[in-house]
């Protein structure tokens, strides 16, 4: 049964949703104490997290609309409700490919500000023009002007695969942020939100440092769902959810933490979920990856392999301190603080002794996506050629090693030319993200007393050990020697299943599987 309520799916406006009875996850405690508690903000959060509908909310409570607080936590918490003049800067209007199209959208945004306030002749830089807004706002008003600037980051992040013009359009950025610095004792309010800080990119520079509360425990939940949030707001959605698949409403709630959860932006604070994904699967009542099908960046996964970066090490193996992984710096080779700002990565544990944390994907979604997204660049195929993990498990249901072996050894096969120098990062993540990609079923160096079997896939009642020996490392009869002299079968013997053993070793000269021998 699909639901019946409205969810405010794409939707980002805060009033369209309130007089439409959409349903809305109550942030506005936390707008209230960013009223009252600072001036200049930073938000860093990944795309399609709920920044533009927050802006949106600060919007309508700046502009004095009691009206539409009905109910809802700042409703109580404000007394005052004064009207302020409120910039609303949408930087996402555009896809920013030339210097004109980003000059074109600094103008549209100015342009709907001088249909109310005014403009005047000589200010023609787009600097000089917004200083002159906020200037006739504040006198014509007597009040403070609420600035909000929705992915202040986006013409950056839009040409990151285009050094030249991210260069053209960076110090022409820096001037128009720039600008309020001066036009600081007009400001009632100041927010910038985006996807990432970028570190001496000199964005910021000309201006106060905006206060980053993207790691402030008391904002953890600004945007996103939280578990009490989900579980609070959307009990006929999920009872629907449980429903359509015809599990237990335990089950269900197990299933969208796995497949949804798990974002935390500061350490020890309650997870978030994806709300793009969330108020769509709850809408269809059926799990898929939408917030991954909306687009992984490009540049990213290219950088990645160029990077040489052990991708299974994004599993939860990233000890990092924060410097690390909060600033990202445009052309670094280190790019885990994008992907952590971006939402491929997120905390999984902090030490606070050491002050070091561990980062990693987040839940499946972003896990499976990600390596769909690397797939290609490791198996590249022709265009009418796709991988689908399920033929491998076919061969596995089946209990057809030899098949599945030698369809292994074709797949492999089709790495590139001149991977021979880095082979074996190279092949250990090839075939992480083939194995990985078969789903739940399979796990990659599965931990055992004595050391960590390469794979183990447990389907139709049996266990599939396998160990691969790397180029000039050894024969597949050494492979199936360690796993008996390991103990990987171990953990396995008492479950009744049948278990098999597979020792592999690649081969130089034919960039593939070699041999393999089975147990």
């Amino acid at each position: 049964m699909m639901n019946s309520r409205p969810l405010p799916i794409g939707i980002q406006d805060f009033e369209y949703i309130r007089k439409n009875d959409f349903v809305y996850v109550d942030k506005t405690e936390h707008i209230y104490r960013l009223a009252y508690q600072g001036k200049p903000y930073f938000l860093g959060r990944p795309r399609r997290f709920g920044k533009s509908l927050l802006l949106s909310t600060m919007k309508a409570y700046f502009l004095g609309k009691r009206e539409l607080f009905g109910g809802l936590a700042i409703e109580r918490l404000e007394t005052r409700w004064e009207e302020h003049p409120v910039f609303h800067l949408d930087m996402n209007v555009n896809a920013y490919t030339s210097m004109d199209g980003f000059m074109a959208a600094l103008d549209s945004n100015l342009s709907t500000l001088e249909d109310k306030w005014g403009a005047v002749e000589r200010e023609k830089d787009p600097a000089i023009r917004l200083k002159g807004l906020i200037e006739r706002a504040n006198r014509q008003t007597g009040k403070g002007v609420v600035v909000l600037i929705d992915e202040y980051d986006k013409p950056l992040l839009d040409t990151m695969g285009n050094p030249e013009l991210h260069e053209q359009i960076r110090p022409q950025l820096q001037a128009f942020y720039g600008v309020l610095k001066s036009a600081d004792p007009y400001l009632r309010l100041l927010f910038f939100t985006g996807v990432t800080k970028f570190g001496q990119a000199g964005v910021f520079s000309g201006m106060n440092q905006p206060k980053d509360i993207s790691m402030d425990r008391r904002y953890a939940g600004i945007c996103g769902i939280t578990e009490t949030e989900l579980v609070r707001d959307f009990q006929p959605e999920l009872h629907a959810l449980a429903g359509a698949g015809q599990v237990t409403y335990e089950e269900t709630l197990a299933k969208m933490r796995r497949m949804y959860d798990g974002y935390h932006f500061c350490e020890n604070t309650e997870g978030v979920y994806n709300p793009f994904s969330v108020l769509n699967t709850l809408d269809q009542s059926r799990y898929a990856y939408y917030w991954s099908h909306t687009g992984t960046p490009t540049f990213l996964v290219k950088l990645i392999k160029a990077g040489d970066i052990d991708v299974p090490n994004l599993e939860g193996n990233i000890l990092v301190s924060q410097s690390r992984f909060t600033d990202y710096r445009a052309g670094s080779d280190n790019l885990i603080p994008f992907m952590f700002q971006s939402g491929y990565l997120t905390i999984l544990d902090y030490d606070p002794v050491l002050e070091l944390y561990t980062l990693g994907f987040p839940n499946e979604e972003v896990r499976i996506a990600f390596l769909e997204n690397l797939l290609p660049l490791y198996f590249p195929k022709g265009d009418d050629e796709q991988f689908d993990s399920k033929i491998f498990l076919r061969d596995l249901y089946r209990g057809d090693v030899e098949t599945f072996m030698t369809r292994l050894q074709a797949f492999l096969a089709d790495i590139p030319y001149g991977t021979e120098e880095k082979s074996e990062n190279y092949y250990q993540t090839a075939l992480y993200i083939l194995f990985t990609l078969m789903g739940e079923r399979s796990r990659m160096e599965r931990q055992t007393a004595k050391g960590r079997a390469d794979l183990v896939v447990e389907i139709a009642g049996t266990v599939y050990v396998f160990e691969f020996k790397m180029i000039g490392y050894g024969t597949a009869a050494d492979a199936l020697r360690q796993i008996d002299e390991k103990g990987y079968l171990i953990p396995y013997n008492a479950s009744g299943k049948r278990l098999v053993k597979i020792g592999a070793a690649f081969s130089k000269e034919t960039r593939t599987i070699g041999e393999w021998l089975v147990g």
